[in-house]
């Protein structure tokens, strides 16, 4: 056995600065043979340590029927030796965690009755323009006015993840004219967290946004950690890359740990502490984040599930949404919430969903889970889904704004929309025009000194220019390319408003 503590960072942390030395390659052979010395003096202490304290609790079970007070007390000097401390191990049973209270999946959600009336709010309001003429169409011109101004509708939404749009600052998404920006309450729970936020004055002041702001409840991400080889995994999720470890002690970062009627438990990917939330948590950060728009917490199943998940799934999320909703209630702070309509491609639970979501006192109406496997069988189901909607309130379809979709999903009576898709394949060299996709980094465009589309307005540079840009890796290149885009995309929506008012589409 050791004696005394070897080394003051733990096993685990030698483990990855070992790790990071080899995969760095910037340390010499001597030191890392000097850290994996250490590092097997530490794992020779933890391991002496853990036996002393586990001979500890089981000598100490067999008091005060047996007489092994000697061997207690040499096992704790032994104790003291080890660690250096002048009290005694306390040995004592595991605490066991608290029972969770077991509800049936298909519990009914609460009764409409049981909250006020929606009633027109001082903050928050939708006005319609105009409404499409055209038969079949249901596409409108509206207004949604909030305290940070107005979004014209139909309205894109960048995702600024993080509180930023990628590569682009608050000042030039103003420029390029973001109306509506949309923010992720997970990753900024995990950093920098609800206090420095609100510590600046709420996401606006934090991020120097003077414009409408959007948050969801972090559930998409949280969900999106499931186990990529547990049954209810899809292949359309998104989530965090995370390196296998080779020992299974280790912790696996960016995890979801479980999900109970009280809430989900996930480890943040960057640094692994265990977050608990909960639809009241996730609203009482949305507060301190202090959005214009925030969306409740809700369960989001993958496309492939059966039928009876599938429900159980919806009416999980109803009794959340309806927990967030008065929790929202008690303190609206001049926000709005939107409840969302889940069932996916099913048509009785998504209807069920909006019958249900609609008798509440929301304030908008998103559409989110599991929106089919491919666009057509997102615009078969928005086809039915849309009219059931409450028209004399805003809605949101969650996630779906690439260029094509959203010419799909107007028609249908969408309002807003969001997607990181035009930034993200803007900082992959794919630039959007009125005339196709421009792949810049194209060889023809080396000396194509003419605007990136001539046929609006965009940032005032040549496709020779950012072609240079991107051979170069410059990172001019990724702010360049994805304001570009989001001029694009405005100028899209700008020109479907029009059309809409000329009763065209």
């Amino acid at each position: 056995m050791t004696t005394g503590t070897p080394e003051q960072a733990t096993a685990k942390e030698l483990k990855k600065q070992l790790r990071r030395l080899k995969h760095v390659g910037n340390g010499s052979s001597s030191e890392a043979a000097a850290l994996e010395e250490r590092l097997r003096a530490r794992e020779t202490w933890e391991k002496d340590v853990a036996q002393v304290k586990g001979s500890i609790t089981e000598k100490s079970k067999l008091l005060p029927n047996a007489d092994v007070s000697k061997e207690i007390a040499e096992l704790q000097s032994r104790y003291k030796a080890l660690t250096g401390e002048s009290e005694d191990y306390k040995a004592g049973k595991k605490r066991k965690a608290p029972s969770q209270e077991v509800v049936d999946p298909m519990q009914a959600p609460p009764d409409a009755s049981t909250f006020e009336p929606w009633a027109p709010r001082s903050h928050f309001r939708f006005e319609v323009l105009h409404e499409s003429k055209k038969p079949g169409s249901r596409a409108r011109v509206g207004r949604i006015h909030t305290p940070h101004g107005v979004i014209d509708t139909p309205c894109f939404v960048p995702v600024g993840t993080n509180g930023a749009l990628k590569a682009v600052s608050s000042e030039q998404a103003n420029d390029a004219d973001v109306q509506l920006m949309f923010c992720n309450t997970y990753h900024l729970l995990v950093h920098p967290g609800t206090e420095v936020v609100s510590s600046a004055g709420g996401l606006h002041k934090f991020m120097r946004r003077d414009r409408p702001l959007i948050t969801d409840s972090g559930g998409f991400q949280v969900f999106s950690l499931a186990d990529a080889d547990s049954d209810d995994d899809g292949p359309e999720l998104k989530q965090k890359r995370v390196r296998r470890k080779k020992d299974a002690q280790e912790t696996q970062h960016g995890k979801l740990c479980s999900v109970t009627e009280q809430g989900v438990v996930f480890k943040s990917y960057r640094d692994g502490a265990v977050i608990e939330l909960t639809p009241e948590s996730s609203v009482q950060a949305q507060k301190k984040f202090g959005a214009d728009i925030i969306i409740p917490l809700d369960e989001l199943p993958p496309y492939h599930v059966t039928r009876d998940r599938l429900e159980k799934s919806v009416q999980l999320s109803h009794r959340w949404m309806a927990r967030s909703l008065r929790e929202h209630l008690s303190n609206v702070n001049d926000q709005a919430m939107y409840a969302v309509v889940h069932g996916g491609v099913d048509r009785e639970l998504r209807t069920r969903s909006v019958e249900y979501l609609s008798s509440l006192p929301f304030d908008g109406m998103a559409v989110g889970g599991s929106l089919g496997k491919d666009r057509q069988e997102m615009l078969d189901m928005l086809s039915w889904l849309m009219p059931l909607l409450p028209r004399n309130k805003p809605n949101h379809l969650l996630g779906i704004a690439d260029p094509e979709s959203c010419a799909s999903v107007v028609p249908l009576g969408v309002d807003t929309m969001d997607s990181c898709n035009p930034t993200r394949v803007a900082r992959h060299g794919t630039l959007l025009t009125t005339q196709g996709d421009v792949r810049i980094s194209a060889t023809k465009y080396q000396n194509d000194h003419t605007p990136i589309d001539p046929h609006m307005e965009s940032i005032p540079y040549t496709r020779a220019y950012l072609h240079h840009l991107f051979k170069q890796n410059e990172p001019l290149a990724l702010t360049l390319a994805s304001l570009h885009n989001i001029y694009y995309m405005n100028h899209l929506m700008r020109e479907l408003r029009g059309r809409i008012l000329r009763d065209e589409i």
